[in-house]
């Protein structure tokens, strides 16, 4: 399977892109040479939005990883396909890939101030959710919440750095997640920063998008906290904003 192009690895914001088809998947799907729709992985669902060319159209229902970490767009049924070496335009469902990314950055800082380990997660437009190993719940989430928003409010910087495999074995307490290995794409890993220097609050491996500064985010709300086995608590964050 040919691999392709990450666009938004390069700039989370490009929201419309020329691009060629590589061609088709067995199972319908299309092959770009250079994408901006982000493959589902890590918590983070895959990208909708339009493929447009001369002489039609298609809607993209959502983006998933193929061989060789290729990202393949899948495209409502039904629908009409561009031909393997046409030229198309790739338009991003934008509001929803921002909510993704707003989210993201948000359940990053959940855990700075729930500083345990995390079991899971998943990400929607507009809430997500972080499984921590928790014996017990929090016994003030107010204060969590107060916490959290206020880390949102400094409006810290978010960069991403690469190191190599063996640099991250060698530094395991970057990785706070218990059931999601870190993206490991060509023998590097990338780390997403928030804040810097003697500001920097939490640095982890992730594939993810992101917002540029944590202001973006906005408000936020903790939702309820569920219990989710001995050891697990689901802890459910909102977009109020």
């Amino acid at each position: 399977m040919p691999t392709n192009d990450l666009l938004f690895r390069k700039d989370a914001y490009a929201r419309i892109s020329e691009a060629m088809v590589l061609g088709h998947t067995e199972q319908g799907g299309l092959i770009l040479d250079r994408t901006l729709f982000y493959a589902t992985g890590g918590g983070q669902p895959g990208d909708s939005g339009q493929l447009l060319w001369d002489d039609g159209q298609c809607t993209i229902a959502t983006t998933v990883k193929g061989e060789d970490g290729a990202a393949v767009l899948v495209p409502q049924e039904g629908g009409t396909l561009p031909a393997e070496g046409a030229k198309v335009t790739q338009v991003l469902d934008w509001d929803r890939r921002y909510g993704h990314m707003r989210i993201h950055t948000a359940l990053h800082l959940l855990s700075v101030v729930i500083p345990l380990k995390v079991t899971g997660g998943s990400i929607s437009a507009d809430k997500g959710r972080l499984d921590f190993n928790m014996p017990e719940a929090p016994q003030d989430k107010q204060a969590l919440q107060d916490r959290l928003q206020a880390l949102i409010d400094r409006d810290l910087e978010v960069t991403e750095d690469w190191i190599t495999g063996a640099e991250l074995d060698a530094n395991p307490q970057l990785v706070k997640t218990m059931s999601v290995s870190p993206p490991r794409g060509a023998g590097q890993v990338r780390l997403v920063r928030i804040g810097s220097g003697d500001a920097q609050i939490d640095l982890q491996p992730c594939g993810g998008t992101h917002v540029k500064r944590t202001g973006e985010i906005g408000g936020i709300r903790l939702g309820k906290v569920e219990k989710k086995g001995k050891q697990n608590r689901r802890v459910y964050l909102h977009l109020e904003s």
